[in-house]
């Protein structure tokens, strides 16, 4: 059961919405091009307004339509119905193409554009934001596991193109196709980490701990808060995690299930030392500043994981999509205050369930 919206857009002469006369001869043929595709559609309510008009219609099936007119020479019709689970829809899409050439024609437009209906109050969401809050939208037919834990909501999703998809907050982390992300974070065949000590902050999807453990490392310990994540991807994630989460303890591996931020701490007053420190944990925000509660958690980690680094280790994180330049460069920034001075390399690459490019860093002190 969904709340269908479906949005049309006609760009046409500005005297057509201008001019009364023009006007309503337009609105009379969009009605009459209504009808021939949904049941007696009919006009309940017109207003002039600043800027232009607009015009509300209804049919049968509860349709709402409203026609709005804008002076700079462009109507868009938004037509709304409720589709039960075994109702057909308003129309398909070829009709739906119909609809939209046989206003064009009647408005004389030079341009139009119909979407697919949008699907509203379903019973899971099918719709997910880029870094750059744009709609995408996914082919999500189950929720396989859904709970919120102390931390935030967590989601395992199917998709029928990407697999099982984990999801925190309602955004996208990591799907059971998204082996490139982990192997561009870990920057695999450029980075030897052969007998090397590592530690990861977050991580809880395990893939990371899964694709390091295959490089024979002397040990890698992960720092996980949300022991929720790991439960639902060891049972739904196992494709990317393998077997890495059943238990918390390997021959060359720790999970601890605590705050990062406090281990590393312990870790400074120790001494420790490790040759990668991976952060596995926010992207960076998307904010005109990098001012914030976020931001303040970076610059937190980023000189934490500074200590704990040997004079030739890395620091190594993702950050966020390509198509989100101003906040790669205010970390950049952040970057070039660190002390010891440091100097750093980008790589990138497309995740198929992010449906963009997304930017990863490696950082090392400066020679």
């Amino acid at each position: 059961m969904t709340v269908n919206t479906i949005l049309l857009d006609f760009t046409v002469d500005k005297e057509v919405v201008a001019d009364r006369h023009k006007r309503d001869l337009a609105l009379m043929n969009i009605e009459a091009a209504l009808n021939e595709f949904i049941r007696n559609s009919s006009k309940k309510h017109f207003m002039e307004m600043p800027g232009g008009f607009l015009q509300v219609l209804t049919a049968d099936r509860g349709v709402f339509i409203t026609v709005r007119g804008f002076v700079e020479g462009l109507i868009s019709i938004n037509i709304e119905y409720f589709k039960g689970e075994e109702e057909p829809p308003l129309f398909n899409y070829e009709e739906g193409r119909l609809l939209e050439s046989s206003v064009q024609c009647a408005l004389r437009s030079n341009r139009s554009k119909m979407f697919p209906p949008i699907r509203r109050g379903a019973p899971f969401d099918v719709y997910l934001t880029s870094s750059d809050e744009r709609i995408l939208e996914y082919d999500i037919d189950e929720v396989l596991f859904e709970e919120k834990s102390p931390y935030q909501k967590v989601q395992i999703v199917h998709s029928k193109s990407f697999g099982n998809l984990l999801l925190l907050d309602d955004l996208q982390n990591l799907s059971e196709r998204d082996l490139i992300y982990t192997e561009t974070l870990m920057q695999r065949g450029k980075e030897d980490y052969r007998d090397k000590e590592i530690v990861i902050l977050g991580g809880g999807d395990g893939a990371l701990l899964w694709e390091l453990l295959k490089e024979q490392p002397k040990f890698v310990t992960m720092l996980e808060l949300d022991k929720v994540v790991m439960d639902a991807c060891k049972k739904y994630m196992r494709s990317a995690c393998g077997d890495c989460l059943d238990n918390y303890n390997g021959s060359n591996y720790e999970i601890i299930v605590d705050d990062c931020v406090k281990v590393l701490n312990n870790y400074i007053k120790e001494g420790r030392k490790f040759d990668y420190v991976f952060g596995d944990l926010t992207d960076v925000p998307i904010s005109p500043t990098p001012q914030g509660e976020v931001w303040d958690f970076i610059r937190l980690i980023l000189n934490n994981s500074l200590k704990v680094l040997k004079p030739d280790g890395k620091y190594m994180t993702h950050a966020n999509g390509a198509s989100s330049p101003t906040s790669l460069e205010m970390l950049e920034s952040e970057f070039s205050k660190l002390q010891p001075s440091v100097t750093f390399t980008q790589d990138s690459a497309f995740v198929p369930s992010f449906m963009e490019d997304w930017v990863f860093y490696q950082v090392s002190f400066k020679k």
